[in-house]
């Protein structure tokens, strides 16, 4: 484990001079450097000096020149480009002095961030419901996005550096509205999304508790009996010793093992690995390494420090000869026990030794760059820390903090996870399940699971206390099976999360992003808690409670034009270029792929803990499209290059290729194909390979055995079938607790057909029931229009209350 050269990291800081223009006279001097046709920094400084180092939002800024002009007299600078007119007055800047047109609106310096679509917070902690954001560098209101850069940390030869005081900076982000140009330029500037580690996109177990290594030990081997597979331990505080002596103040940091609760760690760690998983412990270094730490000793002496003292190694992130102390003697010895990552618990503020320093900041930077040691082991290098600001999507994996166990705070936590891609930060890993306070609800925890297995990482965790925990087994059995169900779907879905993984580095788009990245319907902002998870999948989680005339949960949705199937719900398609109201029971949250999706599950019958590369694969196919996926996976021993086996679906032909791989050796798999929303008629092309045509569910599967590489086909032109309406209202209002003669008038007012469609829907609309019942009963009636006596079009949305997302259907 030789220890990496942490003061190291790609960088290329300084402009190409051609693109920048600069002048002024004593006291007053600005820089302009015009990044690309619509991404300008600006800089102003009363000494003449510019700032040409690393900040912790900036590593890039030689880009290729644009295009641009230049118009300037003595008393003012006009800078044009494609996209955006500057003028300035040459002096220092303020509102009256220094504008930038951009399409129809005028940024005026203020000193401010500005980004009205919202980008993330450092932290959750406590909270209970919605909090404000910092901002990204997307917006709608106006045509443009900035962010301040005049107080950042930087980097100097790889270690810490201040500003000069009085200097200004920033960044003007000029895209009017094309959000994915302004993210990708934004990642050019900053450095991409790292690659996470297989392993890390598994299910992972955590709780503030006590636990004793055969506590701990016997959980992981109930999780194994209940066929539940988890990829990372966590281990909280209590892994150290707390109860301490008073002397020397709180237990909350500790580096030694608690020998009472872990009297052997290197065999407990190595029945950890045995079992498949990768071990995280926590980490609160604010209290420094005190004189009752086992290796207090060593890291004395490595500073010069008189170990008979006593005297407390006090916590210092701008002193470098304490950080290498902290690394490569401290945390070195204690990972080769066994541990593979750290979880960093920063909750001290922003506050260092040095003005402008933050102590998050350098804890993130030195520990993602410092873990490249264990990439034997972690195989990319990670860490699992707060959000320090702009810049922070370099250092995964990103821990949200202590949420309270409410609605509210379910509510929030999608668009919280959506909006935080703004500002390119695409790894949270939240406390699923909320970690404190509230109270016992099964239905809340079995729907914050469902969002974890579509959120970027899903990690349970709780508090201490002895009747909260996340334990599947100990909740009810319906809610108990619906945790299960999602926690072995997300190991399902590691081939495609790893796909997307690679596509978040290499093409810049994050795993979860906000509907109005890829549509630019005013529709697309109205709809916060909705997202696209990854290229084609739509997720639109359930944060409230069920109805309790319904049964069901309900969730307003936004569908762009096109033709859906719910993945969970194949009996249901939808058609799109509209609002529409879905309603799901416990089991199920609407995850809605169009025609053409193309998705990779890991078809192992019994997943074991970890998430090694499947041999047997299903893949889920969304006819009535063309369709590609490149099924990505790590390179092989010996080579850099990621594996990448292309799927491509072709919806006139039927045909369906897999293969060939395009690096490596070849490799026999099992292969299934899931048609999803599809039964269709019996073509006899390909019925010696079903083994499976669910009615019911409308879905085919389909084996093909083991294969290097196919194509088959299944028949010309295939689609989604029909929704039979009778059938899904007859199974919504069967379950519904109301008047039986109501029901039955609600049956009526339906399947009535000597009406015609529209006095059947206002028959509905005037019944005195439930009005959850009524847009149950149109969700169906109204998905599909190719369906006979279908109400599609007559759904009446009304505004109700202020703000675009206010529709309610009536």
């Amino acid at each position: 484990m030789g220890a990496p050269d942490r003061y190291s990291f790609p960088s290329d800081p300084v402009a190409n001079p051609e693109a920048v223009v600069t002048g002024g006279s004593e006291g007053n001097y600005y820089r302009f450097t015009i990044l690309t046709s619509r991404l300008l920094r600006y800089e102003w400084s009363p000494d003449g000096g510019f700032e040409d180092r690393v900040s912790t939002l900036a590593f890039f800024r030689n880009f290729e020149v644009p295009t641009f002009a230049v118009v300037e007299s003595k008393r003012g600078l006009e800078i044009t480009t494609a996209h955006f007119r500057l003028t300035y007055n040459k002096k220092e800047f303020s509102p009256q002095g220094l504008s930038v047109k951009v399409g129809n609106d005028v940024w005026r310096y203020d000193g401010q961030s500005y980004g009205d679509l919202g980008g993330t917070a450092r932290t959750l902690d406590n909270v209970d419901g919605r909090i404000p954001v910092a901002p990204g560098v997307l917006s709608r209101k106006k045509a443009y996005a900035v962010l301040e850069d005049s107080d950042s940390m930087l980097f100097e030869k790889g270690w810490l550096a201040i500003r000069q005081p009085g200097r200004k900076d920033g960044y003007l982000f000029a895209y009017q509205g094309d959000h994915k140009a302004a993210i990708k330029d934004f990642y050019k500037l900053s450095g991409k999304q790292p690659v996470l580690p297989r392993w890390s996109l598994g299910n992972w177990w955590s709780r503030y508790h006590e636990y004793s290594d055969s506590e701990y030990i016997t959980l992981m081997n109930n999780f194994r009996k209940a066929e539940i597979p988890l990829s990372v331990a966590v281990i909280d505080m209590d892994w150290h010793k707390v109860n301490i002596p008073e002397k020397y103040g709180s237990g909350w940091t500790g580096y030694s093992w608690n020998r009472n609760l872990f009297p052997d760690p290197e065999s407990f760690l190595r029945e950890l690995h045995r079992r498949g998983l990768k071990v995280t412990v926590n980490d609160h270094p604010a209290d420094g390494i005190r004189a009752f730490e086992d290796l207090y000793p060593e890291v004395a002496k490595a500073l010069n420090q008189d170990p008979s003292s006593g005297e407390p190694i006090l916590f210092d992130c701008t002193n470098k000869h304490f950080l290498d102390a902290y690394f490569d003697v401290l945390k070195a010895n204690i990972e080769k026990q066994g541990i593979d990552f750290w979880w960093i618990d920063w909750q001290q503020g922003n506050k260092s030794k040095i003005p402008g320093v933050d102590p998050l900041w350098v804890l993130n930077h030195y520990h993602y760059l410092t873990s490249k040691r264990n990439i034997g082991t972690t195989e990319e290098p990670i860490t699992f820390s707060r959000y320090a600001g702009p810049g922070s999507h370099r250092y995964p994996i990103g821990f949200s903090g202590d949420t309270i166990i409410t609605w509210a705070s379910l509510q929030f936590q999608p668009e919280f996870t959506a909006t935080a891609s703004n500002i390119g930060y695409g790894w949270w890993s939240h406390d699923i399940g909320g970690h404190m306070g509230g109270s016992r609800s099964n239905e809340l925890t079995a729907r914050w699971v469902q969002l974890g297995c579509f959120s970027p990482i899903l990690r349970l965790h709780s508090e201490k206390n002895q009747w909260n925990s996340k334990e599947p087994w100990n909740y009810e059995p319906d809610t108990a099976s619906v945790m299960k169900q999602f926690l072995v779907l997300r190991h399902r879905l590691i081939p495609y999360l790893y796909t997307m993984n690679i596509r978040a580095h290499e093409d810049n788009e994050p795993l979860i992003q906000p509907m109005y990245w890829n549509h630019s319907s005013p529709a697309a902002y109205t709809v916060p808690n909705q997202y696209n998870f990854g290229p084609n999948l739509i997720v639109a989680p359930i944060t409230t409670p069920h109805n309790a005339s319904t049964l069901l949960a309900p969730v307003t949705a936004w569908l762009p034009e096109g033709r859906y199937v719910d993945l969970f719900h194949p009996t249901l398609v939808y058609d799109g270029g509209r609002h529409i109201h879905l309603h799901r029971p416990l089991s199920e949250i609407p995850v809605l792929a169009p025609q053409g999706t193309i998705v990779v599950l890991d078809g192992t019958p019994k997943l074991p803990n970890g998430v090694s590369r499947p041999t047997d694969l299903e893949i889920v196919l969304v006819v009535g499209a063309d369709a590609s996926f490149d099924l990505i996976e790590e390179p092989e021993p010996e080579s850099s290059e990621y594996v990448r086996t292309p799927i491509t679906w072709n919806q006139q032909y039927g045909r369906l290729s897999v293969g060939p791989a395009s690096s490596g050796p070849t490799r026999w798999r099992n292969w299934r194909v899931k048609l999803v929303g599809h039964t269709g008629p019996r073509t006899g092309r390909h019925e010696t390979h079903i083994i499976s045509r669910d009615l019911e569910n409308r879905c085919t599967t389909l084996d093909f055995g083991s294969q290097s590489e196919f194509t088959v086909y299944l028949g010309d032109n295939l689609q989604l079938d029909v929704v039979d309406i009778r059938t899904r209202v007859h199974e919504v209002l069967h379950r519904c607790e109301m008047g039986y003669w109501m029901k039955e008038q609600t049956w009526l007012a339906v399947t009535d057909s000597e009406l015609p469609v529209e006095q059947r829907v206002e028959k509905l609309r005037a019944l005195e029931i439930d009005d959850a019942v009524k847009d149950a009963v149109m969700e169906i009636w109204a998905a599909d229009g190719r369906a006979a006596g279908s109400a599609r079009g007559l759904e009446r949305w009304t505004k109700e209350g202020e703000g675009e997302d206010c529709y309610v259907l009536v």
